[in-house]
C-alpha cells in the first residue's frame, strides 16, 4: 500500500517564499511519475510540477521560473520549492504518484494561502 504525506503550507505573503514536502511509503519502483497538483474550491484539480520516472519533469506555464520540483537521493520524498507566489497561487496542493500498470495515490492535501 502506498501512502502520501504533505507538509509545509501555510500563509505567506505575495512574493515570498514556501516549500511543500512529500513523504512517500510504500513500494514505489515501478512508478510512472510523480508530482504536485492543486486545486481552487469549485475548480477542476491542475497539475502543477511532475517528475517522470527516469527523471524529466514538467511544470504547468503559470509556475515557470517560480517553482521547483524535486526528488531526494533515497528517491521517497518529492518537494516543490515556491518562489515569488502570487494570490493566484493560493489553493490546496496534493501529492501524487501515478504507478504503471496500477491504480495512482493521492495525498490529502495541505492549504497554502497567498495574500498581504
Amino acid at each position: 500500500q502506498v501512502q502520501l504525506v504533505e507538509s509545509g503550507g501555510g500563509l505567506v505573503q505575495p512574493g515570498g517564499s514556501l516549500r511543500l514536502s512529500c513523504a512517500i511509503s510504500g513500494d514505489i519502483s515501478n512508478f510512472n511519475y510523480m508530482g504536485w497538483y492543486r486545486q481552487v474550491q469549485g475548480d477542476t484539480r491542475e497539475p502543477v510540477a511532475v517528475i517522470f520516472n527516469p527523471g524529466h519533469t514538467n511544470y504547468a506555464d503559470s509556475v515557470k521560473g517560480r517553482f521547483t520540483i524535486s526528488r531526494d537521493g533515497g528517491g521517497n520524498t518529492v518537494d516543490l520549492q515556491m518562489n515569488d507566489l502570487r494570490p493566484d497561487d493560493t489553493a490546496v496542493y496534493y501529492c501524487y504518484i501515478d504507478m504503471r500498470g496500477s491504480t495512482g495515490y493521492w495525498g490529502q492535501g495541505t492549504q497554502v494561502t497567498v495574500s498581504s
